[in-house]
């Protein structure tokens, strides 16, 4: 089908690689989509895009990140990424996802599989080290980066960056928990505050009463 320049077809993996907030378009999924020209379309690779949206939004925050921007970092136009992603929110939240899931799976999964909580907590923190500072890495982590520059009128993406905040604070309580449970910490230790949720919590209600 086509709409507004743009046609759609499934990327490599059919509907299996769509992943977060996926878009809904007259009322079935949106395929990935590809920019009309001359000779057979170029297949819209989502992917790609994504990539190339998350370094947009990783450089510039989500609030100073343009449309415009994102289209020319992507390769499209606005039409196609509306119809892609239903919105620049739309895009921020399935880029911000595949952030998490790009960088920090396999170290979270690092972090739980190690057995001794020295090691774990080390490994982590230099594996975030080289993330976060190496030659790939616009601007620090995305998630905090993004949690400072969120207008009030994008409330489903500050809500989704806490959550994501959350569960990192959420990861780190499961990994000290058991090692209270394996002797390797005193059973007194109050894991959130180690773990940093009471700070987030803070910081979500003094942003709430700015607001």
């Amino acid at each position: 089908m086509k709409r507004n320049g743009c046609r759609a077809v499934l990327p490599p993996g059919g509907f299996a690689s769509f992943h977060f907030y996926t878009t809904y378009y007259n009322g079935s999924v949106t395929p990935a989509i590809s920019t009309s020209g001359r000779g057979r379309p170029r297949a819209f690779d989502r992917n790609e895009a994504l990539k190339a949206a998350l370094r947009v939004f990783w450089q510039r925050g989500y609030a100073p990140a343009s449309v415009a921007e994102l289209c020319k970092a992507m390769g499209s136009n606005a039409p196609c990424l509306y119809a892609a992603f239903g919105s620049k929110a739309g895009l921020f939240l399935e880029a911000l996802h595949f952030y998490e899931n790009s960088y920090w799976d396999e170290p979270a999964q690092r972090l739980l599989a190690e057995p001794n909580l020295f090691r774990a907590l080390v490994n982590f923190f230099t594996e975030a080290a080289h993330i976060l500072l190496g030659p790939d890495s616009p601007c620090g982590c995305m998630v905090v980066l993004a949690a400072s520059n969120v207008g009030d009128d994008a409330a489903p993406v500050m809500d989704e960056v806490h959550k994501l905040r959350l569960a990192t604070c959420n990861l780190f309580a499961e990994r000290l928990r058991r090692a209270v449970q394996d002797g390797q910490l005193a059973a007194d230790c109050d894991i959130d505050a180690i773990a940093g949720k009471p700070e987030l919590e803070a910081a979500r209600e003094l942003g709430a009463a700015i607001a």
